[in-house]
């Protein structure tokens, strides 16, 4: 028992285990036990079939905990923070897309990079905010999931003619995360109520996605898979970083609130978007050929954000810390204090 709790204890600071060590299980499957899973009856339907039932109750879960009952700073915050990340995603997607021959970069598709750039770990951030931040940048989250699931992958697909949606498949995909974002704004205890089955469909659909692919995969995503996932710390947190700046200038707010930390944060990859090549190829099976692929890559993306980052954001907090910016200021300045109030009557004298 206490090997066991050891592994488990191992096991858990794998990042996005939940999704990941289930996802290399179905891949070991694949790989060398193909037909093990063929068997039929429950095993098949839930293993081997199961993806398009799954995905649908997963965002049905996941939209419930979308929320927009915040105050204006945090709504502020969370809107420049996912403008920023999810249109620099959309944009180096689209890039690949229509100015790189063949529409890849390094085997990169824009599938992959659209789906891995534009979605987020709102547990890592969750976490990391509350370390280095303050209340408003860990409220943000609340905005910052809509970029969950494979909503913006879709509508930047589709919209740049890149995947053909017909329209009810199209409502079909996304029709589940609006219910549940439907049913959790209009109850607190529905939302509670699904908030542990998200978790609990985590490792199914992992393995469920990881029983499409094959170590030969795994080894083709590998350096790409890194890479994207660098890309995404830099340049999607910082797109982040630089929209939650602008808007602190708009604000005109001093340089000592000028806090950036949540949008540093937010330059990861989450574990369910390992997810959206699957959900993509449902709805246009045009993808079928790179789902795999798309899958592994982002895969790699997850685990190399989710170890990159934490060393991003403190050095970050460090960095304003220098410079006599952080949280405490931001929430000084929003929430009155005289003090920052005279150093602001400074800036606009040009002190």
């Amino acid at each position: 028992m206490h090997t066991l709790s050891v592994v488990g204890r191992a096991l858990g600071k794998i990042p996005g285990a939940l999704m990941i060590i289930p996802l290399f299980l179905g891949a070991i499957i694949n790989t060398f036990f193909p037909e093990i899973l063929n068997i039929g009856s429950f095993t098949t339907a839930l293993f081997k079939n199961g993806t398009g039932a799954l995905l649908g109750l997963f965002f049905f879960c996941m939209g419930a905990q979308i929320s927009f009952r915040e105050t204006s700073v945090t709504l502020e915050k969370g809107v420049a923070i996912l403008i920023g990340k999810v249109g620099i995603g959309i944009a180096f997607g689209l890039g690949v897309a229509f100015l790189i021959p063949g529409g890849e970069l390094w085997t990169l598709t824009p599938l992959a990079i659209i789906a891995a750039m534009t979605n987020s770990n709102s547990t890592l951030y969750v976490a990391l905010t509350k370390q280095y931040g303050n209340s408003s940048d860990r409220g943000a989250v609340s905005v910052i999931s809509m970029n969950d699931g494979p909503f913006f992958t879709l509508v930047a697909l589709g919209a740049a003619g890149l995947a053909s949606f017909p329209g009810e498949m199209l409502v079909g995909a996304l029709l589940p995360l609006f219910l549940g974002f439907i049913a959790g704004n209009l109850s607190k205890t529905a939302r509670e109520f699904v908030r542990p089955v998200e978790m609990l469909l985590i490792p199914f659909l992992g393995f469920v996605v990881g029983v499409g692919i094959d170590f030969a995969t795994f080894a083709e995503a590998g350096i790409p898979g890194a890479l994207l996932g660098v890309a995404t710390v830099i340049f999607s947190g910082g797109a982040a970083m630089g929209m939650l700046w602008l808007v602190h200038v708009i604000r005109r707010r001093p340089k000592p609130a000028r806090n950036l930390i949540s949008g540093t944060a937010e330059g990861t990859t989450a574990g369910n978007a390992i997810a959206t090549p699957a959900a993509v190829a449902l709805v246009d099976p045009t993808f079928a050929g790179i789902e795999a692929l798309a899958t592994a890559q982002i895969a790699a993306a997850t685990v190399t954000t989710a170890l990159l980052i934490p060393f991003v954001v403190s050095y970050v907090a460090s960095w304003q810390a220098r410079r006599g910016i952080g949280p405490q200021q931001e929430d000084e300045w929003n929430f009155g204090s005289p003090q920052v109030d005279a150093e602001y009557e400074l800036v606009k004298k040009g002190g």
